[in-house]
């Protein structure tokens, strides 16, 4: 019943929405719905089968992933918590740095169980494992988060077992794999469309190649954005360092993208950025590879942060984006900030 229900009110909300909806969505509610609410029959009470506590969604991007699962989410009437992958591991390592500084419990299970306090669901966001700090410490988080009957939804590019591909000492990762899997309903939504470039013909805010007749239009277009607002330097204190924003005028930010992927900066730097800014200009991206693996892997999680914050972008860069190119390590997670550009640098995405 309420999977029938929750079918219904997707499709009126893709109609009102002027979202195109198609079966494979239809089927992943349906899928959900029974994830939330398992139905019972006797055998599976006679074969005493293991309530799966994840569900797990992946797919290409900008298939409608976030959507899909942001409906879901928003339906639910129960104890409920969504938060961005990145921005989860980031309280997750301050919460376990703070409480040893003070002579605090600091263990996972107390994490987790501060955590179940807040929440029966748990809503991961773009989930993605790129370091190995953090893969190191996945398989124990989310073993004692299933283990404490937390229910988790999870929103990313990739499938299960290639998570952490070709990552260092990924064979320590392995366990992880085995838990998410045993735990999970793995379901894959496949749509043949990226929704973000859907009516985008040109890209008012990106300006490319890299030349003074760009960089004029560039300025031109800040100018315009920053009209009768005063400029004043931002002092971003992040753990006890400053982040100095030397063109900012009242919510909108100007930067080089070396001083954002460049220097020693990372997914903390980009929130608190994210949460003084409403507008981002970005200057000088180049074209990413091999050599520039640390500068790219940065750039996808500041798009990552901007686009889960909904702050709109102008940048200039080197070329257009599908020749943006890509470090072989990056180049899938890389797609997904591809398409992220096209909507934050379109007309659509409005200050």
């Amino acid at each position: 019943m309420f999977s029938q229900s929750l079918k219904i009110s997707f499709s009126k909300y893709c109609e009102k929405k002027n979202f195109e909806k198609n079966i494979n969505q239809l089927d992943i509610i349906e899928s959900l719905s029974n994830f939330i609410t398992p139905k019972s029959t006797f055998l599976k009470f006679f074969f005493q089968k293991k309530e799966k506590l994840c569900f797990y969604l992946c797919g290409n991007v900008g298939v409608g992933k976030t959507m899909i699962l942001d409906f879901f989410y928003d339906s639910l009437e129960i104890s409920k918590h969504r938060v961005h992958y990145n921005e989860f591991m980031l309280n997750f390592h301050d919460y376990r740095h703070n409480n040893k500084k003070n002579n605090k419990d600091n263990s996972i299970l107390k994490f987790v169980l501060n955590l179940k306090k807040k929440c029966h669901l748990l809503y991961l966001d773009e989930f993605q494992v790129t370091n190995i700090v953090d893969a190191m410490i996945l398989g124990k988080l989310f073993e004692t988060i299933f283990l404490n009957n937390l229910k988790v939804i999870i929103s990313t590019n990739t499938k299960i077992n290639d998570l952490y591909k070709e990552g260092l000492q990924r064979d320590q990762f392995l366990t992880f794999i085995d838990t998410i899997k045993a735990n999970s309903i793995q379901k894959e939504l496949i749509i043949e469309n990226d929704y973000r470039k859907l009516g985008v013909d040109k890209l008012q805010r990106a300006f490319y190649p890299l030349n003074e007749k760009n960089l004029f239009k560039l300025n031109q277009l800040f100018r315009e954005i920053t009209k009768d607002k005063t400029k004043k330097s931002l002092k971003l204190n992040i753990k006890d360092r400053n982040f100095i924003i030397s063109d900012y005028f009242e919510g909108i930010a100007r930067f080089e993208f070396k001083q954002l992927c460049d220097s020693n900066v990372g997914a903390e730097d980009y929130l608190e950025i994210a949460k003084n800014c409403n507008y981002v200009v970005i200057e000088n991206i180049p074209n990413f590879n091999n050599e520039k693996v640390n500068q790219q892997n940065r750039f996808i999680t500041l798009i990552d942060i901007l686009y889960e914050k909904k702050i709109p972008l102008a940048i200039s860069v080197s070329s257009n984006f599908n020749d943006l190119g890509s470090s072989i390590s990056l180049k899938e997670p890389f797609k997904r900030t591809i398409s992220r550009l096209y909507e934050l640098t379109s007309p659509r995405m409005n200050i």
